[in-house]
């Protein structure tokens, strides 16, 4: 049974600090149709921040996956006019976006990836411009979680449905810093601070490369661009406004070059790509490249990734999260990248993020990539975190510094 109460905290939450909705701002909230009461308190909650409208743009997986297994390809490679004419108002607008996160894990499990590969080729040619107003920060964005039956069962297989959803939904909530006791508006403040510490900290050092190291196999080195700036928890948008764009986040992050990547990482959880479990992969790089990569579940789908574009089989985001941190210990495969990513230090293939190099939102395209940024259609995260992970930083002048120790941060 749904808490009422706790379910208006957390929509609370998600407008005043996910997105932090301006008097007057438009808001689209985009939503697996499963989620409608958590729908409904947001869009209250955002009238009461005096949003000037919300605009709630439904979705269904199993909707979803008829169109892929039904329509021809040249259907999947067009994007309807009025679908681009929308997101340039979204963007003229200035609107905020929320994005609810409720997979339905392996669900395509038998959708032929290139499918999915030609649709979201179609989506970015067309809807790129939408994307870039969201990953440079131009407004504010969140991503949020809500259980749908099917993610509950999997993450809870042995429990009835109704308890099954009732348990993630607690989880999602206690990861989100959200309980019955609490202001979760404050609490998200008080770590949003802490994490800065970490931020802090790191760019003071301004490392040249990093060096990852685990028993696992692990052992890659991520040498980062010139100018990196380490983010996470709060960001501000190009308008000046403070927002969180994940809630629940653990993370710290910044931009590897993308031709400075050389090693082995070997993934510790399973990656829900596109409706696909990809499950025991590794990836071995040289010169910022997968060059080699094996997985023993979902390997077509993981080359079908990697060969999205040229950017698709390099990484725009390297991740530090202590080991010993709240989701960690909660020890719930998520099968959720939103959540098992803050359980973990990870990666990601390809788009790097603007604001994680000096000026990166007022350089071009063509002078970010000279400096090392990726460039693609795709930003998938994988987890690579353990609890014997070593991290040693080493700065421009060649002194090595240890950031992690046994899976934790140092500092």
């Amino acid at each position: 049974m749904v808490n009422q109460e706790l379910l208006k905290k957390y929509a609370t939450l998600t407008i005043q600090v996910g997105v932090n909705v301006q008097k007057n701002q438009l808001v689209v909230i985009r939503s697996n149709v499963e989620c409608v009461l958590f729908v409904r308190e947001l869009v209250k909650a955002a009238y009461e921040a005096k949003a000037k409208n919300v605009i709630v743009e439904w979705s269904d997986d199993y909707v979803n996956k008829e169109y892929y297994e039904n329509v021809d390809e040249e259907v999947l490679k067009d994007v309807p006019q009025y679908v681009i004419e929308k997101n340039h108002y979204f963007v003229d607008q200035n609107a905020c976006l929320i994005s609810i996160s409720s997979p339905t894990p392996g669900l395509m499990k038998d959708v032929d990836p290139n499918k999915i590969k030609l649709a979201n080729i179609a989506s970015q040619n067309k809807l790129g411009f939408f994307r870039k107003f969201t990953m440079s920060n131009a407004t504010q964005w969140v991503v949020v979680a809500y259980p749908t039956l099917a993610w509950a069962k999997k993450v809870f297989p042995n429990c009835d449905d109704e308890i099954a959803q009732d348990k993630l939904l607690e989880a999602i909530l206690n990861a989100s810093r959200v309980t019955k006791d609490n202001n979760p508006v404050e609490a998200w403040q008080e770590h949003m601070d802490r994490l800065a510490k970490h931020n802090d900290m790191l760019n003071k050092y301004a490392f040249d490369k990093l060096h990852f190291k685990n028993n696992l196999g692990t052992d890659l080195e991520v040498k980062l661009v010139d100018g990196h700036i380490w983010g996470g928890g709060g960001e501000y948008s190009q308008k000046g406004v403070y927002f969180a764009p994940n809630i629940p986040t653990e993370e710290t992050f910044s931009m590897p070059h993308s031709h400075g990547v050389n090693g082995k990482v070997v993934a510790t959880k399973p990656l829900n790509y596109q409706g696909k479990l990809i499950e025991d992969f590794y990836l071995i790089f040289k010169d910022g490249k997968v060059v080699d990569f094996d997985a023993k579940k979902e390997k077509e789908t993981l080359k079908a990734l990697l060969e999205t574009d040229s950017g698709s089989s390099r990484l725009g985001e390297v991740a530090l999260i202590s080991h010993d941190s709240p989701i960690s210990n909660m020890n719930i495969l998520f099968y959720n990248t939103l959540f098992d990513e803050n359980a973990s230090c990870h990666l990601a293939l390809g788009n790097a993020y603007t604001m994680n190099i000096k000026d990166g939102n007022n350089l071009s395209e063509e002078e970010l990539m000279k400096k090392g940024y990726n460039k693609s259609i795709v930003h998938v995260d994988f987890m690579f975190g353990s609890k014997d992970m070593e991290i040693v930083g080493t700065t421009k002048d060649g002194k090595n510094v240890k950031i992690f120790i046994n899976g934790n941060f140092v500092f």
